[in-house]
């Protein structure tokens, strides 16, 4: 039996106690520092407070104060932390983990630089260790999960990547259960970019929701011409993105697509988006959502801006971002919603 310690009491992060649990090895769930009253409530009642179901007998409950024991002996350590932590996570938690302990991230996301180049959270944790001299073992998981699917054993299927193909296939050997289905992946720039970049564009097909309750009314029948149309756009922009990252391949652009079909049908994004199509502001959408953490806005702003100075220096053209330009002026400049539906029209062999 192994140990695995999972840092980051949110859902996705508790929710991958349930295969991890059920898969025969021993768990240690600890909190972070904004996790205390998750970890009391799991120490009361064995469960999640935001789940319907009981945690698997066994599992263990930690305060971020323990995080020293609950590391100690582990096989495999899990971030679950969301992207608002990526930075406490590498200072904080990555250096307290032994060299040779594989660490994988459920954390998606993307950093931009002044030049145009998009970093894969991995990659920014790598530069913050070796700024430290420190090395680790870093995988990730993307993929199309939703915390609570998970929590009810749907069938789940998900990709792991990392540099070392014996670490990736120790690490599915922990995890995979007869509802949750791993692929492997040594290409973690693709992987991580694909699933990060849905969530902006997530953003840009609810958006046609909102509109549609605007038009037709809040009780109006779903419309789906148009999220398709969106959906359509969203992976094409996506494909020359991933392209862009040296990571245009189809195992890539799926894993992406389907981590973008699955953000859309639920989740704060939709929520966000849904709000801006009825003609919110953004300001007015974040005060509605208040206390939620909105993720895909701050991927959204960074792969706009990437994309901004890449064209700036002649490696990306602004035009074939129409929808994603798009998103960024409803967040940036508080632009109202008018999706440039021309603007995704194209004339293939003319």
């Amino acid at each position: 039996m192994a140990v695995i310690t999972i840092v980051g009491a949110g859902m996705m992060g508790s929710a991958l106690v349930f295969p991890a649990a059920e898969n025969g090895n021993e768990v240690r769930l600890v909190g972070t520092h904004l996790d205390r009253e998750i970890i009391d409530t799991c120490l009361r009642t064995g469960r999640h407070p935001k789940f319907d179901r009981d945690f698997p007998a066994g599992v263990r409950y930690f305060q971020i104060d323990a995080l020293t024991q609950a590391l100690d002996g582990a096989s495999a350590v899990i971030g679950g932390v969301s992207s608002f932590g990526v930075e406490w996570f590498g200072s904080f938690v990555l250096p307290k983990i032994p060299e040779q302990t594989p660490v994988l991230t459920v954390t998606k996301g993307l950093w931009d630089l002044p030049d145009g180049q998009l970093l894969t959270y991995p990659a920014v944790w790598t530069k913050m260790l070796q700024a430290q001299g420190l090395r680790r073992n870093l995988n990730a998981i993307g993929g199309p999960c939703t915390s609570y699917e998970l929590v009810a054993h749907d069938q789940t299927e998900v990709a792991f990547c990392g540099s070392d193909p014996d670490t990736l296939r120790f690490l599915r050997d922990l995890m995979r259960t007869d509802y949750y289905h791993i692929s492997l992946s040594t290409d973690v720039t693709g992987i991580e970019s694909a699933v990060a970049l849905k969530n902006g564009y997530a953003l840009g097909i609810a958006l046609t929701i909102g509109l549609n309750q605007r038009q037709f009314g809040l009780d109006s029948p779903l419309h789906f011409n148009s999220q398709a149309a969106v959906f359509g756009q969203s992976v094409r922009e996506m494909q020359q993105l991933l392209t862009y990252q040296g990571a245009g391949s189809l195992d890539n652009l799926c894993v992406g697509a389907g981590d973008l079909y699955v953000t859309v049908y639920g989740g704060r994004t939709r929520l966000i988006g849904i709000l801006l199509g009825r003609g919110l502001t953004i300001d007015e959408a974040r005060r509605e959502l208040n206390g939620v953490t909105l993720e895909s806005l701050v991927v959204a702003e960074r792969v706009a801006r990437a994309v901004r100075a890449a064209a700036s220096a002649g490696k990306l053209q602004m035009k074939d971002f129409p929808l994603l330009m798009h998103v960024d002026d409803i967040i940036t400049r508080k632009l109202p919603v008018q999706i440039p539906w021309e603007d995704f029209t194209f004339c293939s062999g003319l």
